[in-house]
Protein backbone atom coordinates (compact mmCIF):
# COMPACT_ATOMS: atom_id res chain seq x y z
CA UNK A 1 0.00 0.00 0.00
CA UNK A 2 1.17 3.38 -0.45
CA UNK A 3 0.56 5.82 2.31
CA UNK A 4 0.21 9.51 2.07
CA UNK A 5 1.50 11.96 4.72
CA UNK A 6 0.77 15.47 3.96
CA UNK A 7 1.79 18.57 5.90
CA UNK A 8 -0.93 19.85 8.35
CA UNK A 9 -2.22 23.16 7.48
CA UNK A 10 -4.89 23.79 10.04
CA UNK A 11 -3.92 27.22 11.53
CA UNK A 12 -0.58 26.65 13.78
CA UNK A 13 -0.85 23.33 13.23
CA UNK A 14 2.74 21.62 13.72
CA UNK A 15 2.15 18.00 13.99
CA UNK A 16 2.75 15.34 11.85
CA UNK A 17 0.62 11.82 11.71
CA UNK A 18 3.86 9.92 10.92
CA UNK A 19 7.23 10.35 12.83
CA UNK A 20 10.38 8.88 10.64
CA UNK A 21 10.04 5.67 13.13
CA UNK A 22 6.54 4.91 12.07
CA UNK A 23 7.54 5.16 8.36
CA UNK A 24 10.48 2.79 9.33
CA UNK A 25 8.02 0.35 10.22
CA UNK A 26 5.58 0.57 7.78
CA UNK A 27 8.54 0.50 5.23
CA UNK A 28 9.66 -2.75 6.84
CA UNK A 29 5.94 -4.08 6.62
CA UNK A 30 6.27 -3.66 2.93
CA UNK A 31 4.25 -0.61 2.42
CA UNK A 32 5.83 2.38 0.66
CA UNK A 33 4.85 6.06 2.84
CA UNK A 34 5.54 9.20 0.93
CA UNK A 35 5.78 12.68 3.56
CA UNK A 36 4.87 15.87 2.13
CA UNK A 37 8.42 18.38 2.04
CA UNK A 38 8.41 20.12 5.45
CA UNK A 39 5.93 17.92 6.90
CA UNK A 40 7.82 17.13 9.79
CA UNK A 41 9.84 20.37 10.75
CA UNK A 42 7.25 21.74 13.19
CA UNK A 43 7.32 18.51 15.47
CA UNK A 44 11.45 18.40 15.19
CA UNK A 45 11.24 15.72 12.04
CA UNK A 46 13.69 17.33 8.96
CA UNK A 47 13.09 15.50 5.31
CA UNK A 48 16.17 13.89 5.63
CA UNK A 49 15.00 12.04 8.61
CA UNK A 50 12.14 10.05 6.28
CA UNK A 51 14.77 9.85 3.54
CA UNK A 52 17.10 8.09 6.11
CA UNK A 53 13.99 5.12 6.74
CA UNK A 54 13.27 4.79 3.16
CA UNK A 55 10.18 7.13 3.08
CA UNK A 56 9.94 9.67 0.07
CA UNK A 57 9.80 13.12 0.39
CA UNK A 58 7.38 14.99 -2.14
CA UNK A 59 7.00 18.70 -2.69
CA UNK A 60 3.72 18.44 -4.07
CA UNK A 61 0.87 18.23 -1.69
CA UNK A 62 -1.35 17.21 -5.00
CA UNK A 63 1.14 14.20 -5.64
CA UNK A 64 1.16 13.21 -2.16
CA UNK A 65 -2.44 12.93 -2.07
CA UNK A 66 -2.97 11.91 -5.77
CA UNK A 67 -0.67 8.80 -5.10
CA UNK A 68 -1.39 7.45 -2.07
CA UNK A 69 -3.93 4.32 -1.24
CA UNK A 70 -4.06 5.62 2.32
CA UNK A 71 -3.92 9.25 3.90
CA UNK A 72 -2.97 9.75 7.22
CA UNK A 73 -3.41 13.25 9.24
CA UNK A 74 -3.65 14.55 12.33
CA UNK A 75 -6.46 16.88 12.10
CA UNK A 76 -9.42 16.68 9.64
CA UNK A 77 -9.30 17.53 5.77
CA UNK A 78 -9.77 21.59 5.41
CA UNK A 79 -12.02 23.46 2.80
CA UNK A 80 -8.28 23.71 0.54
CA UNK A 81 -7.92 19.92 1.08
CA UNK A 82 -11.67 18.44 0.24
CA UNK A 83 -10.58 18.72 -3.54
CA UNK A 84 -7.70 16.22 -3.29
CA UNK A 85 -9.56 13.59 -1.56
CA UNK A 86 -11.00 10.78 -3.83
CA UNK A 87 -13.60 7.97 -3.84
CA UNK A 88 -12.23 4.76 -2.31
CA UNK A 89 -9.52 6.74 -0.67
CA UNK A 90 -8.77 5.74 2.99
CA UNK A 91 -8.11 8.63 5.12
CA UNK A 92 -7.34 8.17 9.04
CA UNK A 93 -7.20 11.05 10.85
CA UNK A 94 -9.46 13.10 14.03
CA UNK A 95 -12.52 14.32 12.17
CA UNK A 96 -15.09 15.13 14.33
CA UNK A 97 -17.93 15.16 11.89
CA UNK A 98 -20.38 15.75 14.64
CA UNK A 99 -19.72 19.31 15.32
CA UNK A 100 -19.30 20.59 11.73
CA UNK A 101 -22.16 20.10 9.05
CA UNK A 102 -20.33 21.42 6.27
CA UNK A 103 -17.59 19.46 6.93
CA UNK A 104 -19.17 16.17 6.99
CA UNK A 105 -21.02 16.75 3.71
CA UNK A 106 -18.08 17.41 2.16
CA UNK A 107 -16.71 14.07 2.82
CA UNK A 108 -19.89 12.90 1.72
CA UNK A 109 -19.63 14.01 -1.51
CA UNK A 110 -15.83 12.77 -1.83
CA UNK A 111 -16.79 9.58 -1.20
CA UNK A 112 -14.02 8.41 0.71
CA UNK A 113 -13.45 5.86 3.38
CA UNK A 114 -12.90 7.68 6.72
CA UNK A 115 -11.80 6.03 9.44
CA UNK A 116 -11.68 8.85 12.40
CA UNK A 117 -9.52 8.60 15.55
CA UNK A 118 -11.61 9.63 18.05
CA UNK A 119 -14.18 7.08 17.81
CA UNK A 120 -11.73 3.47 17.56
CA UNK A 121 -13.23 2.21 20.86
CA UNK A 122 -12.53 -1.11 22.50
CA UNK A 123 -14.62 -3.28 24.23
CA UNK A 124 -14.27 -1.16 27.79
CA UNK A 125 -15.22 1.94 26.24
CA UNK A 126 -11.83 3.21 26.02
CA UNK A 127 -10.81 5.57 23.31
CA UNK A 128 -7.33 4.47 23.00
CA UNK A 129 -6.68 7.13 19.52
CA UNK A 130 -8.40 9.64 21.58
CA UNK A 131 -6.71 9.22 25.18
CA UNK A 132 -3.45 10.41 24.22
CA UNK A 133 -4.47 14.19 23.12
CA UNK A 134 -6.53 14.37 26.03
CA UNK A 135 -4.17 14.04 28.41
CA UNK A 136 -2.13 16.70 26.45
CA UNK A 137 -5.35 19.09 26.07
CA UNK A 138 -6.57 18.26 30.25
CA UNK A 139 -2.54 19.00 31.01
CA UNK A 140 -2.54 22.19 29.03
CA UNK A 141 -6.06 23.27 29.96
CA UNK A 142 -4.84 24.14 33.68
CA UNK A 143 -1.66 25.93 32.15
CA UNK A 144 -3.32 28.12 29.64
CA UNK A 145 -6.35 28.84 32.09
CA UNK A 146 -3.55 29.57 34.78
CA UNK A 147 -1.85 31.93 32.50
CA UNK A 148 -5.08 33.77 31.18
CA UNK A 149 -6.25 34.61 34.81
CA UNK A 150 -2.82 36.88 35.11
CA UNK A 151 -4.53 40.69 34.82
CA UNK A 152 -2.55 41.15 31.88
CA UNK A 153 -4.85 38.79 29.77
CA UNK A 154 -7.55 40.50 31.36
CA UNK A 155 -8.45 37.90 34.00
CA UNK A 156 -9.09 38.03 37.75
CA UNK A 157 -5.16 38.44 38.56
CA UNK A 158 -5.31 35.11 40.70
CA UNK A 159 -2.46 32.68 40.85
CA UNK A 160 -3.63 29.33 40.80
CA UNK A 161 -2.02 27.98 43.86
CA UNK A 162 -1.97 31.14 46.22
CA UNK A 163 1.21 31.34 48.47
CA UNK A 164 0.93 30.74 52.27
CA UNK A 165 -1.87 33.32 53.35
CA UNK A 166 -3.80 33.77 50.44
CA UNK A 167 -6.15 30.91 49.50
CA UNK A 168 -5.86 29.47 46.08
CA UNK A 169 -7.88 29.74 42.89
CA UNK A 170 -10.99 27.67 42.56
CA UNK A 171 -10.52 25.40 39.24
CA UNK A 172 -14.13 23.28 38.38
CA UNK A 173 -13.78 20.86 35.96
CA UNK A 174 -16.53 19.37 34.06
CA UNK A 175 -16.26 15.41 33.20
CA UNK A 176 -13.73 12.90 34.72
CA UNK A 177 -12.79 11.04 32.07
CA UNK A 178 -9.24 11.77 30.68
CA UNK A 179 -9.49 15.26 29.88
CA UNK A 180 -10.73 15.83 33.91
CA UNK A 181 -8.27 13.41 35.06
CA UNK A 182 -5.10 15.22 34.00
CA UNK A 183 -6.41 18.81 34.38
CA UNK A 184 -7.23 17.71 37.69
CA UNK A 185 -3.76 16.36 38.13
CA UNK A 186 -2.09 19.36 37.07
CA UNK A 187 -4.29 21.85 38.97
CA UNK A 188 -4.27 19.94 41.76
CA UNK A 189 -0.20 19.76 41.59
CA UNK A 190 -0.09 23.49 41.32
CA UNK A 191 -2.15 23.89 44.82
CA UNK A 192 -5.29 24.79 43.30
CA UNK A 193 -8.77 24.19 45.39
CA UNK A 194 -10.20 21.60 42.40
CA UNK A 195 -13.90 20.31 41.77
CA UNK A 196 -14.61 17.48 39.43
CA UNK A 197 -18.47 17.29 38.63
CA UNK A 198 -19.29 14.07 36.68
CA UNK A 199 -22.24 11.81 36.26
CA UNK A 200 -21.42 8.50 37.08
CA UNK A 201 -20.98 7.53 40.51
CA UNK A 202 -19.07 4.88 39.33
CA UNK A 203 -16.49 7.00 37.93
CA UNK A 204 -16.87 9.39 41.34
CA UNK A 205 -15.67 6.39 43.42
CA UNK A 206 -12.46 5.43 41.45
CA UNK A 207 -11.05 9.84 41.38
CA UNK A 208 -12.05 9.63 45.02
CA UNK A 209 -9.34 6.96 45.33
CA UNK A 210 -6.41 8.13 42.96
CA UNK A 211 -7.07 11.83 43.56
CA UNK A 212 -5.13 14.12 46.03
CA UNK A 213 -7.20 15.53 49.06
CA UNK A 214 -7.48 19.13 47.63
CA UNK A 215 -9.77 17.68 44.75
CA UNK A 216 -13.52 17.27 45.57
CA UNK A 217 -16.26 15.14 43.52
CA UNK A 218 -19.72 16.34 43.11
CA UNK A 219 -22.41 14.44 40.86
CA UNK A 220 -23.13 16.48 38.24
CA UNK A 221 -26.49 18.00 38.24
CA UNK A 222 -27.49 20.94 36.80
CA UNK A 223 -28.17 23.06 40.25
CA UNK A 224 -24.41 21.51 40.86
CA UNK A 225 -23.08 22.97 38.13
CA UNK A 226 -24.64 26.62 38.61
CA UNK A 227 -23.45 26.66 42.51
CA UNK A 228 -19.86 25.37 41.69
CA UNK A 229 -19.59 28.04 38.24
CA UNK A 230 -20.52 30.68 40.24
CA UNK A 231 -17.13 30.97 42.92
CA UNK A 232 -14.95 29.29 40.31
CA UNK A 233 -11.71 31.33 38.58
CA UNK A 234 -11.33 28.30 36.21
CA UNK A 235 -13.82 26.19 34.46
CA UNK A 236 -12.60 23.54 32.31
CA UNK A 237 -14.58 21.43 29.61
CA UNK A 238 -14.51 18.21 29.61
CA UNK A 239 -17.45 15.86 29.00
CA UNK A 240 -17.03 13.91 25.89
CA UNK A 241 -19.93 11.47 24.20
CA UNK A 242 -18.10 9.53 21.99
CA UNK A 243 -18.77 10.57 18.16
CA UNK A 244 -21.49 12.85 18.96
CA UNK A 245 -22.14 16.45 19.70
CA UNK A 246 -20.99 17.72 23.72
CA UNK A 247 -24.02 18.68 26.00
CA UNK A 248 -24.07 22.21 26.89
CA UNK A 249 -23.74 22.28 30.82
CA UNK A 250 -23.06 26.14 31.20
CA UNK A 251 -25.80 28.29 29.22
CA UNK A 252 -25.21 31.52 28.02
CA UNK A 253 -27.58 33.31 30.83
CA UNK A 254 -25.38 31.37 33.25
CA UNK A 255 -22.15 33.17 32.83
CA UNK A 256 -24.07 36.35 34.53
CA UNK A 257 -23.42 34.40 38.11
CA UNK A 258 -19.63 33.93 37.17
CA UNK A 259 -17.14 36.04 38.29
CA UNK A 260 -15.53 38.67 36.11
CA UNK A 261 -12.42 37.79 34.88
CA UNK A 262 -12.56 34.39 35.52
CA UNK A 263 -11.53 31.97 32.38
CA UNK A 264 -13.49 28.77 30.85
CA UNK A 265 -11.06 26.56 28.69
CA UNK A 266 -13.44 24.16 26.61
CA UNK A 267 -11.55 20.99 26.00
CA UNK A 268 -14.84 19.77 24.23
CA UNK A 269 -14.58 22.24 21.59
CA UNK A 270 -14.03 19.86 18.99
CA UNK A 271 -17.00 18.27 19.40
CA UNK A 272 -19.49 21.50 19.74
CA UNK A 273 -18.18 22.70 23.34
CA UNK A 274 -19.85 22.02 26.46
CA UNK A 275 -20.11 25.93 27.37
CA UNK A 276 -23.15 27.40 25.26
CA UNK A 277 -21.03 30.49 24.09
CA UNK A 278 -18.32 29.03 22.77
CA UNK A 279 -16.75 28.91 19.47
CA UNK A 280 -13.63 27.37 17.97
CA UNK A 281 -10.47 29.93 18.31
CA UNK A 282 -7.26 29.38 17.50
CA UNK A 283 -3.79 29.36 18.78
CA UNK A 284 -3.02 32.68 17.50
CA UNK A 285 -6.16 34.28 18.54
CA UNK A 286 -6.77 31.79 21.23
CA UNK A 287 -9.49 34.05 23.51
CA UNK A 288 -12.81 36.21 23.46
CA UNK A 289 -15.06 37.49 26.24
CA UNK A 290 -18.50 36.98 26.64
CA UNK A 291 -20.05 39.07 29.56
CA UNK A 292 -16.81 39.91 31.63
CA UNK A 293 -15.79 35.80 31.37
CA UNK A 294 -12.72 34.98 28.93
CA UNK A 295 -13.41 31.74 26.73
CA UNK A 296 -10.46 29.66 25.39
CA UNK A 297 -11.92 27.65 22.68
CA UNK A 298 -8.50 26.69 20.40
CA UNK A 299 -9.82 23.40 18.79
CA UNK A 300 -6.18 21.88 18.39
CA UNK A 301 -4.89 22.62 22.09
CA UNK A 302 -1.98 19.86 21.73
CA UNK A 303 -0.82 21.31 18.64
CA UNK A 304 0.75 24.26 20.73
CA UNK A 305 3.04 21.32 21.61
CA UNK A 306 3.98 19.14 18.73
CA UNK A 307 7.03 17.56 19.93
CA UNK A 308 5.26 15.89 22.70
CA UNK A 309 1.85 15.56 21.30
CA UNK A 310 3.00 13.95 18.00
CA UNK A 311 5.16 10.88 19.52
CA UNK A 312 2.12 11.05 22.67
CA UNK A 313 -0.31 10.49 19.30
CA UNK A 314 1.81 7.91 16.73
CA UNK A 315 2.75 5.51 19.76
CA UNK A 316 -1.12 5.10 19.98
CA UNK A 317 -2.10 5.22 15.88
CA UNK A 318 0.83 3.17 14.58
CA UNK A 319 -0.62 -0.58 15.62
CA UNK A 320 -3.68 0.53 13.89
CA UNK A 321 -2.52 1.83 11.10
CA UNK A 322 -0.34 -0.81 10.31
CA UNK A 323 -3.00 -3.13 10.89
CA UNK A 324 -4.83 -1.00 8.04
CA UNK A 325 -2.11 -1.02 5.71
CA UNK A 326 -1.28 -5.02 6.22
CA UNK A 327 -4.60 -6.90 5.79
CA UNK A 328 -6.69 -3.90 4.07
CA UNK A 329 -9.39 -1.84 5.55
CA UNK A 330 -12.30 -4.07 4.86
CA UNK A 331 -10.26 -7.25 6.30
CA UNK A 332 -8.78 -4.94 9.39
CA UNK A 333 -12.32 -3.59 10.29
CA UNK A 334 -13.53 -7.15 9.87
CA UNK A 335 -11.04 -8.61 12.56
CA UNK A 336 -11.17 -5.87 14.77
CA UNK A 337 -14.15 -4.60 15.95
CA UNK A 338 -12.24 -1.48 17.97
CA UNK A 339 -11.28 -0.53 14.55
CA UNK A 340 -14.57 -0.93 13.07
CA UNK A 341 -16.56 1.51 15.81
CA UNK A 342 -13.81 4.11 13.93
CA UNK A 343 -15.54 3.94 10.49
CA UNK A 344 -17.42 7.13 10.46
CA UNK A 345 -18.38 7.25 6.46
CA UNK A 346 -17.66 5.23 3.40
CA UNK A 347 -18.73 6.52 -0.22
CA UNK A 348 -20.82 9.02 0.92
CA UNK A 349 -22.42 7.19 3.91
CA UNK A 350 -22.55 8.06 6.80
CA UNK A 351 -21.85 4.79 9.18
CA UNK A 352 -21.55 6.22 12.65
CA UNK A 353 -24.74 6.86 14.37
CA UNK A 354 -23.81 9.78 16.41
CA UNK A 355 -22.93 11.66 13.06
CA UNK A 356 -26.05 10.82 11.76
CA UNK A 357 -27.78 12.16 14.49
CA UNK A 358 -26.26 14.96 14.77
CA UNK A 359 -27.31 16.26 11.21
CA UNK A 360 -30.61 14.19 10.22
CA UNK A 361 -29.08 11.92 8.10
CA UNK A 362 -29.55 8.03 7.51
CA UNK A 363 -27.14 5.83 9.18
CA UNK A 364 -25.89 2.63 7.93
CA UNK A 365 -24.28 -0.40 9.49
CA UNK A 366 -20.65 -0.26 9.16
CA UNK A 367 -20.45 -3.99 9.33
CA UNK A 368 -21.99 -3.62 5.81
CA UNK A 369 -19.16 -2.47 3.59
CA UNK A 370 -17.04 -5.25 4.74
CA UNK A 371 -17.63 -7.76 2.44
Amino acid sequence: MLIGVPKEIKTNENRIAVVPAGAEALIAAGHQVVVEKGGGEGSGFSDQDYLDVGAAVEASVDAVWAKADMIIKVKEPIEPEWKRMKRGQVIFTYFHFAADEKLTRAHMDAGATCIAYETVELPNGELPLLTPMSEVAGRMAVQEGAKYLEKLYGGRGVLLGGVPGVPPAKVVILGGGIVGINAAKMAAGMGAKVVILDISLERLRYLSDVMPANVQLIFSNRHNVLEQIATADLVVGGVLIPGAKAPKLVRREDLKKMRPGSVIVDVAIDQGGCVETIHATTHENPTYVVDGVIHYGVANMPGGVPRTSTLALTNATLPYALQLANKGWQRALRENPALLKGLNMIDGKVTYPGVAEAFGLPNHEASGFLA
